[in-house]
């Protein structure tokens, strides 16, 4: 890093291009340094710009993701969750719902015009920002 400045490239900016460039919406969603379920829900409200309505629980975050009004219309949906690993070592219980919330909304999206795709990384990436489209 010179000058404040990270020249590190990001493995995840062609994917996120290419889902773009099909009129996807993208989200990352960073967990690196989130050790609670109260962290992780400010992450995703921050991460994915909820709506306020968004009651920072497992079932206000299941009912943001199988109800996506408050989000720009798209071809489709992609969060990308990164650094998730410390949360589930550290929190392996509510990792666990966290990947059920994931997964139902994945379900219920599955057979809709609009899908919602959410992918965890393996690595730790850099964090992109919401592309607010």
């Amino acid at each position: 890093m010179a000058g404040g400045t990270d020249t590190t490239p990001d493995p995840l900016a062609p994917v996120l291009d290419a889902a773009r460039g099909s009129g996807w919406t993208t989200w990352t969603l960073p967990l690196a340094g989130v050790g609670d379920k109260a962290g992780l829900m400010e992450r995703c409200a921050s991460s994915l710009a909820l709506p306020d309505w968004f009651g920072r629980n497992w079932d206000a975050l299941a009912d943001c993701l199988t109800d996506l009004s408050w989000a720009p219309p798209a071809a489709g949906r992609l969060l990308v969750v990164s650094g998730w690993q410390e949360y589930a070592r550290t929190a392996p219980g509510e990792w666990e719902i966290a990947q059920e919330v994931f997964s139902a909304a994945v379900e219920y999206w599955r057979d809709a015009g609009t899908p919602l795709e959410i992918v965890l990384t393996m690595g730790s990436a850099p964090a992109v920002e919401h592309d607010g489209g």
